[in-house]
Parts: structure tokens; sequence; C-alpha cells
């Protein structure tokens, strides 16, 4: 079946129905979905056949699809759809909305029992419509926000926004670009495809290796096929059992599991069989040039003194090197590919090697191990991998990889590119992280500063947030360095409607308060945790006449300010006491529960004194609130920095806090928000010196510039002014530009205006 779907990003409303429900309905690989931006309506051609609007593409994919179908009703619904990408009267939007909530009351689709064309243009629609979207906040439409959360979640639908995403953010200028390629893998059989994730056991996985075994499981699942994790274990100079071990422990923090667990060194003796293969059949030899002059000659084209030595010749010395003799770790074999090809992938690789270490696995009955260019396609092959996954960097060894199959005979393998995930001010060499262990900077292979599975999951990054952007990001074949405020802005998104809201005040900020009016004695009230998620669940939050603010709060309060207390009321300054330096040492408030919340400026956060209420039950919780600063001070290390001239002075920044008691149900991973503080998760939970339960808390970026500006220009043990700030005061801007004297000297300019405000010192000059 021909099925060839053409969009524009810039159509107005987007035609979400008909993008989601062509790959709802038809696999990706039957499919081309085209991109252009000269397009003023979506098109769909159909066997030959070409259907233009949205409404007609969406009936003709059910009906490719099978889905079920009731016409007269459906009509009604599809014209309603219409109404709703038109409409620009709210009242009249709202009763259709109204409407809809009503119908699905009962009913979990809007026709019959399952999914029909109905149910995708009334979901498109909505997604297309900004208005209609707003009014949804408003949470008084239960029945139809979940109607269309439940077509949110579908994995299509996420596979649709991602590609449209990506598409976004492309920037394509050409017109009419394929995106196939991007949603399916070539020649893909369903329940037959085959993806395999292949790590090497001596690190932990990173982020880079969290988008290969994502995008790995995704297709596997899309496919209803296999994934298989392999660990290529072909090097016991770095390889560990160990990390085997923390390698499967990552993976389940990505919640990916393969269905088969293997190992490349399960297949030595094959491999070795296939080696010896190669030599007899003239396609590989042995070579003992050292590896500098290999290189150079490699480099300059020239062929081998050896690459024509007879196949006893080269069987003799790769029984050496088996034998591990003084002689045969001289020696290496290379495929017999080319000499001279432009592709200098191709330029008579290494395929096996010398090592006499022992294997972690095998113990000493190897000496000799194939290399990754050689056995990564072989077994490949033997183990019916279907698609291998990898990123574009060894796009000019996809040709070796294929030759080293039909050198071999071996079932052939498609190859599926992706780029490979890069990030400012961050490391991915194994070796360089480690740098940072050795030296004491980190705290180990799990520091939220890592860009490790354990770190970036640590510093609560969650898998759905994970999964979300790496999909997104699939299709983008560019390598470019990404900021981190993308990823952690999808983070958000993820942990913002869940999060529980708890208050924490700084301990070395808090001023305490009195309050006039206040009950005589501790009262304590349930409410939400989550204001817009009632499911969240309640907390149970104590209130008494003394309670403590933040000092920030204090010193901003002016005599006889009306101010709201959150969750309780308004209240009046009646006084402020201050000490000889200006900092705020108490205050006294008078309730006035009659004010009106909305026309106060301050809504602040308050805690209750902890000797204001009952002994039996705490009413705060002592925490510390870690912040973490990028671990290099670059954004990008080039080849000849050293790395340690570039090192973050300071990169850790905590204050101790006292949260409200509700802290104390939490477990450790738990994600709460400190209202007017930032997202946290909660990182441990032990006793003190003095048996007292404390607990850590880890700041989760949330992907505004500010909060993810380097804090490089603090001082040792200081919280770095954030954003635009920091930029204009300690922040070196690097440029290009010619250098230009000022205008008028190198002097500052003040300049001098009439008025009638009271003249304010500059608190950055010296």
């Amino acid at each position: 079946m021909a099925c060839a779907l053409t969009l524009s990003t810039k159509l107005s409303p987007f035609p979400y129905a008909a993008l989601a429900i062509a790959i709802y309905t038809i696999y990706p690989s039957q499919a081309e979905f085209v991109w252009d931006d000269g397009a003023t309506e979506p098109v769909l051609v159909l066997n030959d056949s070409k259907i233009t609007s949205e409404d007609a593409i969406v009936q003709a994919l059910a009906k490719v699809g099978g889905l079920a179908d009731d016409s007269a009703k459906s009509q009604a619904f599809f014209a309603l759809a219409k109404k709703i990408q038109t409409i620009t009267a709210v009242p009249e939007l709202l009763t259709i909305l109204d409407s809809l909530d009503d119908h699905l009351a009962f009913r979990t689709f809007l026709v019959g029992h399952d999914i029909t064309a109905a149910d995708w243009m009334i979901w498109g629609a909505i997604k297309g419509s900004v208005k209609a979207l707003g009014l949804l906040k408003n949470n008084k439409h239960p029945h139809l926000s979940r109607f269309l959360s439940y077509f949110e979640s579908l994995q299509t639908t996420e596979t649709a926004l991602s590609l449209l995403a990506a598409e976004k953010a492309s920037g394509r200028r050409s017109n009419k670009v394929a995106a196939s390629f991007a949603l399916g893998l070539q020649d893909a059989v369903d329940g037959h495809v085959v993806t395999r994730f292949p790590p090497e056991p001596s690190g932990y996985l990173h982020i880079g290796h969290a988008k290969a075994a994502i995008l790995n499981q995704y297709f596997a699942k899309m496919y209803h096929g296999k994934l298989l994790i392999r660990f290529d274990d072909t090097n016991p100079t770095k390889e560990r059992s160990e990390f085997e071990e923390t390698i499967l422990e990552d993976l389940a923090l990505l919640d990916i599991h393969g269905d088969a667990i293997s190992h490349t060194s399960d297949y030595f003796d094959k491999l070795y069989e296939l080696g010896v293969k190669m030599i007899e059949t003239g396609k590989a030899y042995a070579d003992d040039t050292v590896q500098e002059q290999m290189r150079a000659e490699r480099m300059d084209g020239i062929a081998s003194k050896h690459r024509d030595d007879s196949v006893e010749d080269n069987l003799k010395h790769f029984a050496e090197m088996k034998a591990g003799t003084e002689e045969g770790l001289r020696w290496c074999i290379r495929a017999k590919i080319s000499v001279d090809n432009p592709n200098k992938a191709l330029r008579d690789p290494v395929i096996y090697r010398c090592n006499v270490l022992t294997h972690h696995r095998t113990g000493d009955k190897w000496k000799i191990y194939p290399t990754y260019d050689f056995a990564c396609p072989v077994v490949d092959s033997l183990e019916g991998v279907t698609h291998a996954l990898r990123t574009n960097e060894y796009r000019d060894r996809n040709p070796q990889y294929h030759w080293m199959i039909e050198a071999l005979g071996l079932r052939s393998v498609h190859i599926w590119d992706f780029s490979r995930l890069n990030f400012i001010y961050t490391l991915l060499s194994k070796r360089k992280l480690h740098w940072f262990v050795d030296n004491g900077l980190v705290k180990g292979w799990d520091d939220p500063r890592f860009p490790t599975v354990r770190g970036i999951r640590r510093r609560g990054m969650t898998v759905e947030a994970l999964r979300q952007f790496m999909l997104a990001q699939g299709p983008s074949q560019a390598i470019v360095s990404l900021e981190w405020d993308s990823i952690w802005a999808a983070n958000k998104k993820v942990i913002d409607p869940i999060a529980p809201r708890f208050w924490a005040i700084t301990t070395d900020k808090m001023v305490p308060v009195t309050i006039r009016g206040g009950p005589a004695s501790a009262e304590v009230k349930s409410l939400p945790k989550h204001k817009k998620n009632p499911e969240v669940g309640e907390k149970q939050t104590v209130y008494t006449s003394q309670i403590l603010v933040e000092q920030e709060d204090a010193l901003s309060f002016g005599d006889n300010e009306e101010i709201t207390l959150m969750d309780w009321g308004n209240a009046i300054v009646r006084s402020k006491t201050a000490d000889p330096s200006g900092t705020v040492a108490a205050l006294e408030l008078e309730l006035h529960l009659a004010g009106d919340f909305r026309k106060t400026s301050k809504k602040i956060h308050w805690l209750p004194q902890p000797s204001s209420a009952p002994e039996s039950k705490p009413v705060v919780a002592p925490v510390t609130l870690f912040d973490y600063d990028y671990l290099i001070t670059k954004k990008k290390l080039e080849e000849n920095d050293e790395l340690k001239d570039f090192v973050t002075p300071v990169t850790e920044f905590r204050e101790e806090a006292l949260a409200d008691a509700n802290v104390l149900e939490l477990k450790k991973g738990d994600i709460i928000q400190f209202e007017r503080k930032g997202y946290f998760i909660l990182d441990q939970v032990y006793a003190d010196a003095n048996g007292e339960k404390r607990f850590d808390f880890i700041r989760i970026p949330d992907g505004k510039a500010a909060n993810l500006a380097s804090k490089a220009g603090a001082k040792a043990g200081e919280k770095a002014p954030s954003g635009d700030m920091q930029k204009g005061i300690d922040t070196p801007v690097e440029t290009k530009m010619y250098k230009m004297p000022k205008v008028y000297g190198e002097d500052d300019v003040i300049p001098k205006a009439e008025t009638k405000m009271y003249p304010v010192k500059n608190i950055y000059s010296p």
C-alpha cells in the first residue's frame, strides 16, 4: 500500500488529527511523511488517490486502519471539530466544551466503545485551539480532560508530537523534506524486528548512552519485536564484571529491560573460526607494522609490506597470536579491503589484536580478541539483529560494517543512524569523568553534577522526560552541543502536575513573627498537597500565633502594609523590629481575614515556630538544600585544552533550612516543590550526631536560563547570583567583534535627570 502524508509546520490550525491518526493506523514503514513549508493544506496520497481536507484524510486513514465507525454520529462530531477550530467567541466555545464534557460523563469514547475517526478529530481540534486549551485549564471539564489525556498518553501520539517538535526545531529552509526515516525502520516487519544495545562494560552509562538505549527499546516495542542487551567485552584491559551489574542497574533506572542478555565473549570461538576463514579466503592478513607507522601508512594510502603475504604465513602468525607468545604479541590481523579508498575506515582496518591480560569472563583461555569493527557486525548477524541503531559518527564505518558481513556470507543487518547527544559545559568522556572521581572533585559516579544516568536521575530527571526528549531528538542528524534548558524544561512538565507542594525557610534568614488575632493554641487543618491536582493527596498545616517568615520577605514589608499569608489569609504589618545592621529581628502582624488576597502584591509562605506547637508532634523538620554548578567553565573543551585549567572552583552550594513537618512522610527519591524556591528531590534521610532525623534535598533545574547559568563567579561556599545579573557583573563575554573606544572615555558616565525620587546607590559600585 502506497501512502504519503504531506504537512507543513506553518499550517494554522495545525492538522494534529491527520498526523496522529496516520501514525496510529499505519505502521511507519508503510508510510512516508513529507514536510513542505510551502503546503497550504494537508495532502494524503493513498494508492494513487489524492485527498486534501483534514476530515477526509482522517476518515480515509480510519478506514485503512479498520477503526470502528458510525457515519451518522461521526459527522456531527466532525462538524463540531470544525467549529472548535474557527470559533472566536469564548461563550460559544465554552458551550461546546460543556456539551462534550457532559457527553463523556459516562463514556470513554465519543461514538461506541472503541476509538473512531470522530475521537481523533475532536482531540486534534482542541489540541490546535489555544482558547480551548486555556478554558480547560480551569479544571471545570473533568470528563473531557480525561478523554484528552488518554489520547495524549498514547505512544503513537507521543511519537507524532515528538516528530512535529523535532521538525519545528530543525529550522529547515528547504521545501519538501521526507521524514519517514524518523518514524520507522527500513524494511521492518511487525513482530520480527530485533534491536540491540551493546555497551562496553568499562564504566557507567551517561546521557548519550541513554539516548541509544531509549531509541532501541522504542523501536523494539513499536514493532512488537525484541531488544537485546549485549555486553561488548572484547578488551580485558578496561572491562570489569562489576560494570556489567552497574550498567544493568542504570538501564533499570531508565525502565529499560532487554528480552535477552548476552556477551560478545559468548561468540569468541565462532569469531576465531571466522577470523581464520577471512585469512584462508585472502580477505585478511597478519601485520607487524608498528602502530605509528601503520597509522601514517593508512593516512597516506600506502600498502603494508605484509599485505600480500601467503595464507600459510598469515595463519602461522595468527597461531602465534592465539598462543600469546612473544612473537605473537608483535602481530595483528587486518581486513584486506582497500589501501587508498577515500573513506579511510575502509583502509585495511585491524580486526584482531593480542592481549594477555585475564578476561573477566573467559579467564586466560584467550590471548587474542576481536576488535569492535569485526565483532559487532558479525555478532549482530549471528544474534538475529535486524536493525543496528548507532550514532552517525560511525557513518564512515557503515560500509566497513556491511563489508565484514558480506565477506563472511552472513545475514545482512540494516543500520539506522541518529545524532550523538552533546551538551554544553558537559563532559561525556569516561577518561575525563574518571579524572574528576580520582581527584575527589565529585563524590562518585552517581554525583548529581555528572551526566551519568545515575547522576541525572539522582538530580531529579524523570524517565518520562528523558524518553520524550530523546524521541524528539531522534530524527535529528545534526551533531550540535545542546543547552540543558530544553531537557530540564521537559522534565518540569512531567513533575509539575504531580509534585506535592511544601514550604521551607532557610535557618540563617528566619524572622520570628507574632500574629495578633491568631489561634490561642495550635490548630491543624487538612489542605491539598497540590491545589490543581487533588489526587496527590492532603497535608496537615499547623496554624499558630507564632510563625516564621523569610528575611527577604520581612525586609520588603512596609508599615501597615497588607500582605497575604499563603493558605491562611491576609494580615497587616503592625510593627517591625530591626537590629543595627538593618536586619529584621522580629515582626508583628495582625490577621485581616476579611481582606482580598487579589489586592495584595505579596503572597508569602511561612512556618509555625517549633516552640509554639505541642511537643508530641513536630511541626517543622531540619533539611539541607543542595544546588550544583557545571563542572567546567567552558562550553566545549577543545582537544588541546587542559582539563584542569577549566575546572569550576566551587560546584556545590548548600543551605540549611526548616521545612514543614509534612516532609517527614517522604521517602528517598520523592520529588516535591518547595513553593517559591523550586523543585527538589529527596536525596537521603539520615540521623545527625544528635540522633535527629535530617533530610537532604537536591534542587531540580526547571529549564529557566537564569537557573542554569554558570555560578562560577561565586565565592567559595556562597550561592552565586543567577541569570543576567551574574552575566552583567563577573562573567566575561567571548566575542570576535573588534574593540571600539568608549565615546565618553573610560570613566563611568552617570546620567543626571530631574526627578523627585529618592537617590539610590548603585549596589555594584565599589
